[in-house]
């Protein structure tokens, strides 16, 4: 990481460009304050919250009453209140623009393609909002969703969304487990499904899976069943209170829909800790929080301005789901994909943003490290041009990926590595348009963010490792937890460790150009002999090397100390020798120290990971202790956990 210089810088017109120009203007003109650089404009967003989110609402043009108060007990965390005179409606605001421009680009893996125009999305909306007001459904009430990233699924929120319903959502590869260990805790009123979904170039039909949740959801009044497969109507016959989607909204006529106005907080989304280590918690996001945050990321870390094409690859169980679906707040298009990035090869995702005229692709860091071992080249391969953006999440981004998007992809584009999470819908750490990219590095914190990085004892570190902490509140903080009346969960989760500070459990560091490096969960920190590691400052040397796809580490407990254990999933063909094993020991020894060195190497097969793609080293560090995983329905491949039990290796 010691280049001499950024692998991008913007030029003076693409500065001027991004919407943040603009903003910066605007909050000097607020403030009275000059606002030379991005630092600057970060620190009064932090010093004076109300004056910055009244502007935000303001810039981003907020539909809703913003009211007299933007910020009550702004000391208290949890505790502090947003615009608690405001009315606003989250649906109203994503669906503020009107006619036959693309709204959704819809690209299955099976080949389908489907356009909405705004005019077709809005129509969609109010017979969709028709038949959910004929069902009762009223504000408050759940609506939940095992369903792919499809058109119908963006339009079922917006319709819960726009009654004051509150939305949750996850993909139809869960377990039936998995479905009820988080829907069964909310009690939806409705339930939405399809007939199936592809993926890896094979059909899944979820029949008899959507029949046993419903059969397990007495809350259910209707569950309805989207045509993807073909089979709706057969399906819906086969489930408990369902109806083929299509047939259920026949009967009501797209009119213009009506949104009803809600405070600030109220619910909108339940969204769902990954559960790995128990039942998942549900943790509950306001709409006002939501959209502020959303609208401010989206113009003026991402620069999105309407008539953007905006791509975002994940599933409906992931936050970036509910992320991307904002964009149309800036009236922006969603290019929605359903399917696998890598079927029938890794060209997919760029076929899809070179047809589209894509402006932000946003995927993965496994993702990226695929493409790089696919040794494949979209800039030679693809007329990537109107390419502004490409965004990483997920984990962190190895510098040598950093590298091979500008190598490539292409070379004039703004990498943003992003980091934040379920926890808060949103980022802690992200992209900054105006600003230069450095290798391995996120560029900043987040507007209106206190971020910090602390030690041990509580003390701001201006470099070295330590624990992301956010020292004051912010809209897009959690109401609460589902089921958790008196705040108990929502406290332990962040708060125990620092009272009054958001402790998010991110292993993080700044960098002497005032960006930060996640160096993975906290919670998965290594402590080897005492000392702090990061297992992400393992895995981007490891992952550098040809013969290893990829790596999980985890600490074991070994002789009243830690000591650091590697798994490898080797490539085709490769053997774990002596002379792979001092090779992988050398590069970490010389990328990273000496402490990072493992004691053990072990080949596997397989590596565990949660259905958003992350893997989970607190899973397989349970399995290796003898400590059974006590949710693994939040895992895509659970049999993957049964190549760490009992192995010869680790008991000597």
């Amino acid at each position: 990481m010691n280049q001499a210089g950024p692998l991008w810088t913007p030029t003076e017109e693409q500065k001027g460009k991004a919407p943040l120009a603009a903003f910066m203007k605007l909050a000097e003109a607020a403030s009275g304050k000059a606002m030379p650089d991005y630092e600057t404009l970060h620190a009064w967003s932090v010093d004076d919250r109300e004056g910055f989110w009244s502007l935000v609402w303001d810039f981003c043009g907020v539909i809703g009453e913003k009211g007299e108060r933007v910020l009550v007990d702004g000391d208290r965390m949890p505790g502090a209140s947003f615009f608690p005179d405001a009315r606003l409606n989250f649906a109203e605001n994503l669906l503020r623009r009107t006619g036959q421009g693309d709204a959704i680009v819809f690209r299955g893996e099976d080949k389908v393609e489907r356009r909405l125009s705004w005019d077709d999305l809005r129509a969609l909306v109010s017979r969709l909002q028709q038949l959910f007001r004929a069902q009762g459904l009223k504000a408050g009430d759940r609506v939940a969703a095992m369903m792919p990233n499809m058109p119908e699924t963006i339009a079922a929120m917006l319709a819960a969304a726009s009654l004051g319903a509150v939305w949750s959502s996850c993909s139809p590869d869960f377990g039936v487990r998995g479905v009820l260990d988080r829907f069964g805790q909310i009690e939806p009123t409705i339930f939405i499904a399809p007939d199936g979904y592809w993926y890896g170039g094979k059909a899944f039909d979820v029949t008899d899976k959507a029949a046993e949740v419903v059969s397990k959801l007495p809350s259910v009044k209707l569950a309805l069943i989207v045509d993807y497969l073909g089979h709706a109507g057969a399906a819906a016959q086969k489930i408990d209170r369902a109806e083929a989607f299509s047939s259920a909204i026949a009967g009501f006529d797209a009119g213009e829909p009506t949104f009803e106005r809600l405070p600030f907080a109220h619910p909108l989304y339940i969204l769902f800790s990954s559960g790995t280590t128990g039942i998942p918690k549900c943790i509950v996001h306001s709409a006002g929080g939501t959209l502020l945050q959303h609208m401010k990321e989206h113009r003026l870390h991402a620069g999105l301005t309407p008539g953007d094409r905006f791509f975002y690859f994940t599933t409906c169980g992931w936050m970036m789901w509910n992320w991307l679906a904002s964009g149309l707040s800036s009236e922006a298009t969603l290019l929605l994909y359903d399917g696998s990035p890598f079927h029938p090869d890794g060209n997919v995702l760029f076929d899809f943003a070179e047809a589209e005229r894509m402006t932000y692709f946003g995927t993965s860091a496994k993702f990226i490290d695929a493409v790089r071992k696919a040794d494949l080249k979209p800039m030679e391969t693809h007329d990537l041009s109107s390419l502004r953006t490409i965004s990483s999440t997920g984990s962190p981004l190895a510098p040598e990926n950093f590298e091979f998007v500008y190598q490539a992809i292409k070379k004039d584009v703004h990498l943003a590595s992003i980091s934040g999470g379920t926890d808060i819908v949103s980022c802690f750490v992200l992209g900054v348009p105006t600003l230069p990219v450095w290798i391995g590095e996120i560029q900043a914190a987040g507007l209106g963010l206190a971020v910090e990085v602390w030690s041990e004892d509580g003390k701001p570190m201006a470099s070295g490792k330590g624990e992301l902490v956010c020292t004051r509140a912010f809209p897009s903080m959690p109401i609460g937890f589902w089921n958790d009346p008196q705040g108990e969960k929502y406290h332990a989760a962040y708060f125990d460790r620092f009272d009054n500070v958001w402790c998010h459990g991110d292993f993080a560091e700044w960098t002497p150009h005032g960006g930060m490096i996640i160096h993975g969960r906290s919670d998965a920190t290594l402590n080897p002999g005492g000392v702090r590691i990061g297992t992400a400052e393992i895995y981007n040397q490891v992952e550098q090397l040809p013969e290893i796809l990829e790596a999980i580490c985890i600490g074991q407990d070994w002789e009243d100390d830690v000591r650091v254990v590697l798994f490898v999933r080797l490539a085709e063909g490769v053997v774990l020798d002596e002379v792979l094993e001092k090779t992988i020991r050398t590069k970490i020894r010389t990328g990273a120290s000496p402490r990072h060195v493992p004691a053990k190497i072990i080949p596997v097969k397989d590596i565990p990971r949660t259905k958003s793609g992350k893997i989970t080293e607190l899973a397989v560090r349970d399995i290796v202790h003898g400590r059974e995983v006590k949710n693994k329905e939040a895992l895509a491949n659970p049999e993957a956990l049964d190549l760490y039990r009992d192995i010869a290796a680790l008991r000597q």
